[in-house]
C-alpha cells in the first residue's frame, strides 16, 4: 500500500537529506540568536479563521470535529501557533523575541513540484522591533542560509516589496479597505495565471483599476520606503542578493509591511521561501491582550530538496554530507569463529569512544563479510582471527592493509576519524 496523495515514505537515504537541509536550518538560526520553540500540530480552527489570513489557507485545512465535537485542524502553517502561544506567554521573556520552528505542516492543495500535502517548515521570527533592522536581520539570515547550502548570487534572488506602499496606490484609486485583501489576492498571482484570467477578476472586483496601470505601477519599484532597509542590507553586505520587485504581494491577509520572497533563479523552480512583516497578528489572536510587532519568513523542505538538485555545487556539498552518516565507519570482520567474544568484546570498547562499529551477527564468510562492510559505507575493515590479539586493518578505499595491536589501532583511529 502506498502512502496518502501529496504524504511522503522517509527511507534511510531521504531521512539522511531532510536531516542536511534541517542541521543548516538550525545553524544558520542559532548564528542569528534564534531560539528553537515548537507548538502542537493540531490546533482549534477557530485559530486559522481568527487570523485573517485569506480565504486560500482556509479552503485547504485539514479539518475535522474530535471526540469532544470541538473543531479542529492540522497546523497549516506555524505563524498562527506562534501568534497565540507568544500572545501567552510573551511577559516573560525579554524583546525582541528571536524565536525559530522546524515543524510539520498540512495543506489539502493541489500537488506540484517541491508542493505536498504534508511538508516540513522552517520558521523564523523576530518579534517585539519595528525598525527597518529588524526587517534587514530576518533577509540577511534568510540569505545567509541560502548560502550555507552552496548557492550564490546566480542561483537565487531575494525580491523584496511593501504592502502599504500597495495599500496607498489602491487608496489613490478610490479602492475601499474592503476590496484591498481580495485585489491584492490577485496582484499576487499575476505572474502564475493567463492574462485575461487576471483581467476577468480585475473586472469583477474593480472598474476603476486596470492591468496595465497595475504593470506601469510595478515597473517602478525603487520606491523610497523601502530605502532604510535596503540601507541596512548594504551594510550587512547581502544587498547583491536583494531585488526591489512590486510583484510580490504575498497572499496571506495580515501582513502589514515589507515582504519578500527568495526566488530560483534556474531549475524551474519558483518561491523557495516567504515572509515578511505582520505587525497586528499577534494583538489580534490575543484579543487585544498583547500587541508586538513581527516580521518573519518560512521555507519547506520539499521545494528546498527539488532546489538542491538543479545546483551542482549545492547537491555536492548535500552528497558529501550524506556519505559522512553512513551507518557504519568500521567493520569488524570475524575471520575465526573462536574469537567472537573477543569482538563483541572490542565493539563495545569502540561504540563507547563514539564510532559506528557493525559486525556480522551470526557465522558468515569473510567474502560476504567485506561485502557488507562495503555495503554499509565502512572507511576501516578490521580482520580479528587466529592472530589475536593481532589485527590485520584494511582501508577499504585503497585496499591498503597493516597488521597492528590493539594499543596501535586505537591511536591510528584517532587520527584517522578525530584529525
Amino acid at each position: 500500500m502506498k502512502p496518502l496523495p501529496g504524504f511522503r515514505d522517509f527511507l534511510p537515504n531521504d531521512y539522511a537529506r531532510r536531516d542536511y537541509i534541517t542541521s543548516h536550518w538550525r545553524d544558520a538560526a542559532r548564528r542569528f540568536g534564534f531560539v528553537e520553540f515548537d507548538g502542537p500540530m493540531l490546533e482549534s480552527a477557530e485559530l486559522y479563521e481568527k487570523k485573517n489570513s485569506g480565504g486560500e489557507i482556509l479552503t485547504q485545512l485539514y479539518q475535522f470535529h474530535d471526540r469532544g465535537d470541538r473543531p479542529v485542524a492540522l497546523r497549516p502553517e506555524m505563524t498562527p501557533t506562534l501568534a497565540r502561544m507568544v500572545g501567552m506567554h510573551h511577559r516573560t521573556f525579554a524583546k525582541p523575541l528571536r524565536w525559530f520552528s522546524i515543524g510539520n505542516c498540512f495543506r489539502y492543495e493541489r500537488q506540484q513540484r517541491g508542493r505536498l500535502r504534508e511538508f516540513l517548515q522552517f520558521n523564523c521570527d523576530l518579534l517585539g522591533e519595528r525598525s527597518p533592522a529588524a526587517d534587514a536581520e530576518v533577509i540577511t539570515l534568510l540569505i545567509h542560509l541560502l548560502k550555507s547550502f552552496g548557492f550564490g548570487p546566480k542561483d537565487f534572488v531575494i525580491r523584496l516589496s511593501d504592502r502599504l506602499v500597495w495599500q496607498h496606490f489602491l487608496e489613490q484609486h478610490g479602492i475601499p479597505s474592503d476590496k484591498m485583501t481580495e485585489l491584492l489576492a490577485i496582484i499576487d498571482k499575476i505572474e502564475r495565471e493567463p492574462e485575461e484570467r487576471t483581467k476577468e477578476k480585475l473586472a469583477a472586483c474593480s472598474s476603476v483599476l486596470s492591468l496595465r496601470r497595475i504593470h506601469e505601477f510595478m515597473s517602478n519599484p525603487e520606491d523610497s520606503a523601502l530605502a532604510p532597509l535596503l540601507s541596512e542590507l548594504s551594510s550587512r553586505g547581502v544587498r547583491e542578493y536583494v531585488q526591489p520587485d512590486l510583484s510580490i504581494v504575498r497572499g496571506l491577509a495580515y501582513y502589514t509591511g515589507i515582504v519578500f520572497e527568495a526566488f530560483a533563479l534556474h531549475g524551474g523552480l519558483r518561491a523557495i521561501a516567504g515572509g515578511g512583516r505582520y505587525d497586528n497578528l499577534i494583538y489580534h489572536l490575543s484579543d487585544g491582550a498583547a500587541s508586538l510587532p513581527a516580521v518573519g519568513f518560512g521555507m519547506g523542505d520539499a521545494v528546498l530538496l527539488e532546489f538542491l538538485k538543479s545546483v551542482p555545487l549545492a547537491a555536492s556539498q548535500e552528497e558529501k554530507y550524506i556519505n559522512a552518516q553512513r551507518p557504519c565507519q568500521i567493520y569488524l570482520i570475524i575471520a575465526d569463529e573462536t574469537y567472537r567474544n573477543e569482538t563483541v568484546a572490542l565493539a563495545s570498547e569502540l561504540r563507547e569512544k563514539g564510532w559506528r562499529i557493525l559486525f556480522s551477527l551470526s557465522p558468515e564468510r569473510v567474502g560476504k563479510q567485506f561485502g557488507a562492510a562495503q555495503d554499509a559505507g565502512a572507511t576501516l575493515a578490521i580482520v580479528i582471527g587466529a592472530e589475536w590479539p593481532v589485527m590485520k586493518v584494511k582501508q577499504l578505499s585503497t585496499r591498503e592493509e597493516t597488521e597492528m595491536s590493539r594499543d596501535a589501532l586505537f591511536q591510528r583511529l584517532d587520527s584517522l576519524f578525530h584529525a
